[in-house]
């Protein structure tokens, strides 16, 4: 039973802040997640002490089981995980990574062609976030690794091409969870004139973080820009060959001890990949056509992807490619005591990402149960200055997202309020408002620890967790001053085109501002 005492109040905010702060001081991601959780379910429980054992307890078993059977998201998305990672495990017990890596030298031939390789990937796998994150980094790795790219470099290109490629693209599980949700809104308030597509369409150019967050990652590529604690990383790699800080152990993903064949082939990671791929898109369309059979609609492609269980498909397709992985790897010639192995330490390797998972899905409900986002998005009132809501919104849809680490949420609970500040002040202000919203929950989704496509960045890039955040962290936050000036001037303007030649006016001048950045802190570096 939630204290009323502390929901949608001030108080909300203390446990993300507690653990995102404390994330960052420390470093230990796992303990201060924990203290977040510890002091969020007190707050919901009025801070009886039994009562939250209960709860906690109650919340630890949630996460596997729910409403009398398994959870059929969280549960399915750690199979995924744990399956993809043995597969990682076979492809590089094979050699078929290290063959890749041989194949792709005679292809790719400077670190700025293996960094916009992964940059294409991402747009690619532009299915599901979940896919797009640990696929292109999975195949980006080792050509990656062949020309000296960081770890962290690595985890920006494949963050920064997951959430704002897919949210840009209708056909995808969040373009139809985005339609979704705007004709649930539509329908209720009778806007008539409004087609949840048709909207969706029109919203696109007004997405300005995800658009220029994808510029921003070609031009950081282009321009070798390196600024913050990501120069530190490009030059420890560059000049030492280290592509990951050591000193913090090995990152998710990586096992130095698994010994490697040296008979493996391209197509022994290409095959398990391209399996991977196909089956996800067929058992999306499949799980999703199966529930509009269930009520008995016809089977229609934007339904099927709005339908579909994400994760499960997400799971099944794992499944087969690893049995693909499995028989390519013994009809190899490699010992099945090494597949063994592989399928061991592919699980173990994945692991601390799964314990992160939990721990940021437990912080999530409770955040959720204190009604942290309805909180922030009651600082918005129809009554403000025109000029002021949509880059208000973006900024609490941004704060939203951080606090709350998820992106779909935040939808949920701003497009609705969004939509009835647009209907109160200016009727053609609803559409850039609630594009305001789509990019401000990217925005913060993309900076905040807590949340799991950040999480599944760093694991498919093998980077640690906190290194993944704080180097993305400058890049991200310079995206959204770009995006906010855009969203100043259509507040001011009420034109969307004008919006857009602000912020790419914006991006321009910071891309020039950042190489001279860059510029000196490489300078400095060499000389020490």
């Amino acid at each position: 039973m939630v204290s009323f005492q502390f929901a949608d109040t001030a108080f909300s905010l203390l446990p993300p802040l507690v653990a995102i702060v404390l994330a960052v001081l420390t470093r230990r991601v796992l303990l201060s997640l924990g203290i977040g959780i510890l002091i969020g379910v007190l707050l919901v429980n009025g801070f009886s002490p039994l009562t939250s054992l209960s709860d906690l307890l109650g919340r630890a078993v949630g996460l596997f089981w729910s409403d009398g059977a398994i959870d059929d998201w969280n549960v399915p998305l750690l199979g995924f995980l744990l399956a993809l990672g043995m597969t990682i495990a076979l492809i590089t017990a094979s050699g078929a990574a290290k063959a890749f890596a041989h194949w792709a030298r005679r292809r790719i031939h400077t670190r700025k062609d293996a960094r916009l390789m992964t940059m294409a990937l991402g747009f690619v796998l532009f299915i599901d976030d979940y896919f797009n994150t640990l696929t292109t980094g999975s195949v980006a790795k080792p050509v990656s690794d062949d020309h000296k790219v960081s770890r962290e470099e690595l985890a920006y290109g494949v963050d920064s091409t997951a959430a704002p490629v897919c949210v840009l693209a209708p056909i995808s599980s969040w373009g139809a969870y985005i339609v979704g949700l705007l004709g649930g809104i539509f329908a209720a308030r009778d806007l008539t004139d409004f087609g949840a597509l048709t909207s969706f369409l029109q919203m696109i150019p007004m997405n300005l973080y995800a658009i220029f967050a994808l510029l921003m990652l070609a031009c950081v590529i282009i321009f070798d820009i390196r600024i913050g604690p990501m120069a530190s990383a490009a030059q420890r790699a560059r000049s030492q060959g280290q592509l990951w800080d050591a000193s913090k152990g090995n990152p998710p993903g990586v096992d130095k001890s698994l010994p490697e064949a040296d008979n493996g082939s391209v197509w022994g990671l290409m095959m398990p990949i391209l399996v991977l791929m196909v089956a996800s898109v067929y058992f999306i369309l499949a799980t999703g056509n199966a529930a509009l059979a269930a009520d008995d609609q016809p089977f229609s492609l934007m339904g099927a992807l709005e339908n579909t269980a994400t994760t499960m498909a997400l799971f099944y397709a794992s499944l087969v490619s690893l049995v693909v992985a499995i028989l390519m790897t013994l009809r190899q010639g490699v010992r099945a005591s090494v597949v063994g192995q592989a399928l061991v330490s592919g699980t173990k390797s994945m692991l601390p990402a799964v314990y992160i998972l939990l721990f940021a899905w437990t912080i999530a409900g409770v955040i959720g149960d204190l009604e942290t986002g309805t909180y922030l998005a009651s600082f918005i009132q129809a009554s403000l200055p025109m000029w002021l809501l949509p880059v208000l919104i973006f900024i609490l849809a941004g704060i939203c997202a951080f606090a709350t680490g998820t992106s779909w949420g935040t939808f949920a609970i701003m497009l609705p309020i969004a939509a009835d500040v647009g209907i109160a002040a200016d009727i053609s202000m609803v559409l850039p408002l609630m594009a305001a919203v789509l990019a401000g929950a990217v925005f913060g989704d993309h900076c905040s620890p807590i949340s799991d496509t950040t999480v599944l960045s760093g694991t498919g890039a093998g980077c640690h967790h906190i290194d993944h955040v704080t180097t993305q962290l400058p890049y991200a936050l310079t995206v959204a001053l770009i995006a906010g000036l855009g969203y100043l001037t259509i507040g001011l303007t009420g034109s969307a085109m004008l919006g857009f030649t602000c912020s790419l006016v914006a991006l321009v001048v910071a891309v020039l501002l950042l190489r001279g950045i860059s510029d000196r802190q490489v300078m400095a570096q060499a000389r020490s």
